[in-house]
């Protein structure tokens, strides 16, 4: 099991982190941006460590505090249930 969800994680990380990049691609560009909701719905899927990754490589809404902020709250709500779940199968 911990392997598939590690696949999970890996698979929606990549995506988060190449969405980070077409968005600030986009941009730059003045083309078609990515929504904020699909970057932060791609982060609560399992792809936060891609965005956050993505945020710090292509400087990408790391001063956009609202984003942040939503950001923030999908990353305690995966702590808090990552903790639920080891506190389940410890």
């Amino acid at each position: 099991m911990s392997a598939l969800l590690l696949a999970w994680v890996a698979v929606a990380s990549l995506a988060a982190f190449a969405l980070c990049g077409v968005d600030k691609s986009a941009a730059r560009r003045g083309a078609t941006r990515v929504r904020e909701r699909t970057l932060l719905l791609t982060a609560l899927v399992g792809g936060s460590p891609g965005l956050v990754l993505g945020m710090l490589v292509f400087r990408h809404k790391t001063r956009k505090a609202s984003f942040l902020g939503k950001l923030a709250l999908v990353l305690v709500a995966q702590a808090a249930l990552a903790l639920v779940v080891w506190r389940l199968t410890s």
